[in-house]
């Protein structure tokens, strides 16, 4: 299979050939991974019991589908990635917000995938073959699941797409088989070791918990979802059907692995780690399907955040191709795996980095749901790619390619909500007038949107609807020769 040529441009019409079945088939497929899996682990290491846990990562991963989910729509109308398409709201560069934002979520959760999966595959290689788990297999393991990873992301949509199809069936069979192998030592209390409720209280941790575990899967998604639908026709499938399998696909995606998490962290008594104890008290049976499970999976969902990164960067220095950018990312993705396992606690890094970019993505989020309401889902697809092809007009410029007024409310909306985190070594100077309670999604949501729909909207003759110029630091183009008459 070549290798996709696309980056952030108009996908043409006769290319949009996926459908609602592949949305669901790659959020499905290549979600079912200890990336995600180990989300489920974070209530169980709050001081959550099992029944509480699983209400606040349902909760959480409801209430983020609902946001998220109808982001999806609008890369089916504008046929390229959801970072290009924010620039109708924020201008067409003043989109760098949406791929700055979409960036670092992509950087932090490949990161994440490659970390915890590398450090399972060590740890059971180590009880199969008593392999040493020293620092040196680590980082062996580490640059062969980065290796893998960057190769299915540099060969694109179309080869993610089968490897998702196969995962779906693949690790579906993986995680049943996981039910059975942990099911003996499961227990439903808390777990002594985590120390009681995390916030010392249980509604502050309950809502830790569903931040951090539940709500922060679907808004990982905030700037992805455009990658596949932008591959769908909205001449041949409804936007009800491609919402519908958006929904199935984030939500089904999320739960089964997450609950999979909460579930084995109960039976393997995981308050302060995850990969340690899910190898240690895997029965020896299971020891191969974990193996697979933390490669393969590991894989399909990396390769699918590492490609998304290669487009956001494409996106932020057009002169890159999709596959420089991807080499690019895949480096400093590799170089924060080793600082996160030699330098960071898992626990701590996790609840940090998903609490600060749903505080910043929500806004983003918001705003540009909004600005689809306000268009009715109808955006000019040439002239959001006016930055890529370095000229400048358009109906998006705005004032110099950026909406003062989306990117301000998405710069309140993200400053609310890191003054009102509270992450486990800092608590935001906020956080008294919430009582202690962690809304920094909530905050920075209601605080960005509602400043950017209270905007009065430029009436239409105060766009630049002028052809689009081109700019004077870009290279000198060869005009097109007239084609003589008569």
């Amino acid at each position: 299979m070549p290798i996709e040529q696309r980056g952030v441009d108009t996908i043409p019409e006769e290319e949009r050939t996926s459908g609602p079945r592949d949305v669901i088939s790659i959020l499905l497929g290549s979600n079912l991974c200890l990336g995600v899996i180990i989300f489920g682990w974070l209530p169980a290491s709050f001081g959550l019991g099992f029944w509480q846990s699983v209400s606040a990562v349902v909760a959480g991963t409801l209430i983020g589908t609902a946001l998220t989910a109808p982001l999806a729509l609008v890369s089916l109308r504008t046929a390229t990635n959801l970072s290009t398409s924010s620039g109708a709201q924020f201008g067409v560069r003043g989109r760098l917000v949406g791929s700055v934002v979409g960036l670092l979520l992509s950087l932090g959760y490949t990161a994440l995938t490659i970390w915890i999966g590398g450090d399972v595959m060590v740890g059971t290689l180590h009880r199969l073959t008593g392999l040493p788990a020293d620092g040196l297999s680590y980082s062996l393991v580490y640059a062969l699941l980065a290796a893998a990873t960057v190769a299915g992301a540099v060969y694109g949509y179309r080869v993610l797409l089968r490897l998702s199809r196969i995962l779906a069936v693949g690790m579906t069979a993986l995680l049943v088989l996981g039910v059975v192998a942990y099911a003996p030592d499961f227990t439903t209390s808390a777990l002594p070791d985590a120390g009681g409720y995390a916030l010392g209280s249980f509604w502050p941790t309950w809502l830790l918990a569903l931040v951090a575990a539940g709500l922060s899967g679907p808004i990982a998604f905030i700037t992805l979802l455009g990658d596949y639908t932008r591959y769908v026709s909205p001449a041949r499938h409804t936007p009800r059907s491609v919402l519908r399998a958006t929904c199935l696909g984030l939500t089904a995606g999320l739960l089964v692995p997450q609950l999979f998490g909460t579930f084995t962290a109960y039976a393997a008594r995981a308050a302060l780690d995850y990969a340690e104890p899910l190898v240690s008290t895997a029965p020896g049976w299971y020891l191969v399907p974990l193996l697979l499970a933390a490669s393969a999976g590991s894989v399909g969902n990396a390769g699918l955040m590492l490609y998304s990164m290669g487009l956001d960067l494409d996106a932020i220095v057009p002169r890159a191709s999709r596959a420089r950018a991807t080499y690019t990312v895949a480096v400093v993705a590799t170089g924060c795996v080793f600082v996160g396992h030699f330098a960071w606690a898992a626990q701590d890094a996790m609840t940090s980095f998903v609490l600060l970019l749903t505080a910043i993505g929500t806004p983003w989020a918001v705003i540009t749901l909004i600005g689809f309401v306000r268009c009715r889902g109808v955006y000019d697809a040439d002239a959001l790619q006016v930055f890529n092809r370095r000229s400048r007009g358009g109906r998006y410029w705005y004032r110099s390619g950026w909406n003062p007024a989306a990117t301000t409310a998405w710069a309140l909306g993200a400053c609310v909500g890191l003054l009102s985190v509270s992450l486990p070594s800092w608590e935001a100077p906020l956080l008294p007038l919430t009582g202690g309670v962690d809304c920094s999604f909530l905050l920075s949501g209601v605080v960005g949107g509602a400043a950017y729909a209270l905007y009065p909207t430029a009436p239409s003759s105060a766009l630049r609807t002028r052809a689009p110029l081109p700019d004077p630091g870009a290279p000198p183009q060869t005009p097109l020769l007239k084609r003589r008459r008569g």
